[in-house]
């Protein structure tokens, strides 16, 4: 399956946030530290991550863009991921408060931490560097999902294409999966019947959980947070762009926003591997050329390495 995976914008604190994560999930390490040079944004650190076994991306790009809660984390604690212990569903309970302490220090609590309809034990806290999490204490008795899953929520012009939008992404990337698809079954304040209170469903690797919120203040996708798709021919690269760009004054250096406003980077898998492998000057030479590029070019970048 395609290893589709998160990619963080931030504006000077990339490597301390990714610090600050790993530090607080299992299965959590820095895979690597670089630093991107000459970029419009100028020199900007770049840090690789993985939270619970799931890769992140994050960049040190300038203040261009700010997270909100549009797209957040939702973060499962499942006792089942904590079955090497003596009472794993006391140690679910357990991280999940130290997680929700350290997260919630300097932050902005958006639901409080405590016991809801669909939860015994559940928040949503913004941290101090702007980025959403939910956290869930989860049913073992459940369908499995991963410990970590990116969540959309879909407000303004998108309330109520929930359903719409995962139909839409299961027909872009082959092998999808849906999941869940749990309607509003009344009117409630602003969320009307019939639009989404929870759905998930499977791109490539990646499960995505997604709702409608039909509240006043509205929150756009913006590239703060994009979804990466490695890609390992041109072919592939062509195919995924043509099915997502919606926007074409937000194509740049492989990033394109679909229908929905929700950002996308479709880059070569090798792209990493070439920045590494060369010289100073050929990363110098390959950065200026994908810098000047909308949709990656592969045949193009391999001529600027040699």
């Amino acid at each position: 399956m395609k290893a589709i995976y998160p990619h963080l914008w931030f504006d000077n604190s990339a490597v301390q946030a990714a610090e600050l994560y790993t530090s607080l999930f299992p299965e959590s390490d820095i895979i690597s530290k670089s630093i991107l040079r000459d970029t419009p944004s100028g020199d900007c650190d770049m840090v690789s991550f993985r939270l619970w076994g799931q890769r992140f991306d994050a960049i040190s790009g300038g203040p261009g863009f700010s997270f909100n809660p549009s797209l957040s984390f939702m973060v499962n604690y499942d006792p089942l991921f904590f079955k090497d212990f003596d009472d794993p569903e006391s140690e679910a309970r357990k991280s999940l408060r130290a997680a929700w302490e350290r997260l919630s220090e300097g932050g902005k609590t958006l639901m409080d931490l405590g016991s809801y309809d669909f939860s015994p034990l559940y928040g949503w806290t913004q941290d101090r560097f702007g980025l959403s999490w939910q956290l869930i204490y989860t049913d073992p008795g459940g369908d499995p999902r991963p410990p970590i899953m990116p969540a959309l929520l879909n407000t303004g012009r998108n309330f109520g294409r929930t359903e719409e939008a995962g139909e839409f992404y299961r027909s872009v990337f082959p092998g999808s999966q849906a999941g869940m698809l749990v309607p509003y079954p009344t009117d409630m304040g602003w969320n009307k019947k019939d639009t989404i209170m929870f759905s998930d469903y499977r791109l490539g690797d990646l499960w995505i959980v997604a709702m409608d919120s039909g509240q006043d203040e509205e929150f756009p996708f913006n590239e703060s947070v994009s979804l990466v798709v490695p890609c390992e021919t041109q072919k592939e690269i062509d195919y995924y762009w043509e099915k997502l760009s919606a926007v074409p004054e937000a194509e740049q250096c492989g990033w394109l926003k679909d229908r929905y406003g929700l950002s996308w980077q479709i880059i070569p898998a090798e792209l990493e591997t070439l920045m590494e492998r060369g010289s100073e000057g050929q990363r110098k030479a390959l950065t200026e050329a994908f810098l000047q590029m909308k949709k990656f070019d592969i045949a193009q970048l391999h001529l600027a390495c040699q």
